[in-house]
């Protein structure tokens, strides 16, 4: 008798030439039986787009905008590639729905990847959701969407997965049904956790973005050097496990070894441990509930020789407390913060703001605009547009 025949799980991959995207295919590359990329998504970034679909020929490849599309698909046609390109938001929504797609890494940064994990999601595909911003902007309308359509939520960040590998295997979403008293996320600290207070004003972009365990894009290291990515992380925990803000707690561990834990009500804490590499969370979702081999280093106590921890000091890092206030507050409240905080870092990062005006104008943002409620996507969008404006006016009275 013939063994049979397990069929690939074909993916699309949003967020391609991202960090997470990059691990997601160095991952899929040694694993050439079991995952089939069908396919590959950037911002802007042709050539490197391009590269990639030399590599993994998939059947669409997406871009913002129609020009580099045009661009692109002149390049694979020259090449002998039969990859269909496409551009625009509406591109992304398709891919990430496409009816021969199993599975779809949501790796978009930003608010730019809400739309298109949406979409994956109402198609009841199996959603490996790198994209936090998803959960932190439009959170009950997102898990809303996943029941109703059945979706497999699985978390790549390697907190959430952590937390994930950590709760029992038939969670549900009952923090008291399984005895969890709370869930611990580790951070960092990021590359200021030590430095004097006083000189925090002078950062520049180059000090912020140099992580001193991960290989982050910029966006997300600036969110860690003010711990702003904590915050979001704090959200995204609260809608992936149904856990209260108050038993949600952030503790500072700077080896970034443990990735979180989660504490029982008989005194165990269960955690999971590795070295600091995006590989392993993607490939526990991508495999889930097998395990595959990724080309990540054993992890090696004895060289590690001591793990240490410290609770967030709120004066350094401001933007923590406006995230626990934001979830608290609930309805449209993340969605502002998110929003500001965008702009803020892209502010920075332009050179437009200090590196301690990026709390300031969140919390600003947070005084001057009501709390709604958030209905439907659309009012999301709508939220998130006048929380940009309103930032915007703010970094251009400080610059």
């Amino acid at each position: 008798m013939m063994a049979e025949v397990t069929r690939k799980q074909r993916l699309s991959i949003l967020g391609a030439t991202g960090s997470i995207g990059l691990s997601t295919l160095d991952v899929v590359s040694r694993h050439p039986d079991r995952f089939e990329v069908v396919a590959l998504t950037a911002h802007a970034k042709v050539t490197e787009l391009g590269r990639l679909c030399l590599i993994h020929r998939p059947r669409y490849a997406v871009l913002e905008n129609a020009e580099n599309a045009r661009t692109l698909a002149a390049e694979l046609r020259s090449a002998g590639l039969a990859t269909e390109v496409l551009a625009g938001p509406q591109a992304l929504s398709q891919i990430a729905a496409l009816s021969d797609v199993d599975s779809v890494m949501a790796a978009i940064v930003g608010a730019a990847g809400l739309a298109p994990t949406l979409a994956a999601v109402r198609a009841g595909k199996r959603v490996l959701l790198a994209n936090k911003e998803a959960l932190v902007m439009a959170g009950a309308l997102f898990m809303a969407e996943v029941r109703r359509a059945g979706a497999k939520l699985l978390p790549v960040d390697s907190e959430h997965n952590a937390v994930f590998q950590s709760l029992p295997a038939d969670y549900s979403g009952s923090m008291e049904d399984k005895g969890v008293r709370r869930i611990l996320l580790t951070a960092s600290g990021g590359p200021f956790r030590n430095t004097p207070l006083d000189k925090l004003q002078s950062v520049t972009p180059e000090q912020a973005c140099a992580h001193p365990n991960w290989v982050m894009g910029r966006k997300i290291s600036v969110d860690s050097a003010t711990m702003m990515n904590k915050g979001l992380e704090v959200i995204e925990a609260h809608w992936l496990f149904n856990a209260p803000a108050d038993k949600i707690e952030v503790v500072i561990h700077p080896q970034s070894i443990i990735h979180s834990l989660v504490e029982y009500w008989d005194g165990s804490v269960l955690a999971q441990l590795g070295n600091p590499d995006m590989r392993t969370p993607i490939a526990h979702a991508l495999a889930y509930p097998e395990r595959i081999e990724t080309g990540v280093a054993p992890l090696d106590l004895f060289a590690i020789g001591q793990l240490s921890f410290e609770r967030p000091d709120q004066r350094r890092f401001p933007c923590l407390p406006l995230a626990y206030r934001a979830l608290l507050a609930a309805g449209s409240a993340p969605t502002l913060l998110n929003a500001a905080n965008e702009v803020a870092v892209a502010a920075f990062l332009a050179g437009r703001l200090p590196f301690l005006k990026i709390a300031d104008v969140i919390a600003a943002v947070l005084d001057r605009i009501p709390v709604s409620d958030l209905p439907d996507l659309d009012a999301v969008m709508s939220v998130d547009a006048e929380a940009r404006v309103t930032a915007a006016t703010y970094v251009g009275a400080w610059t």
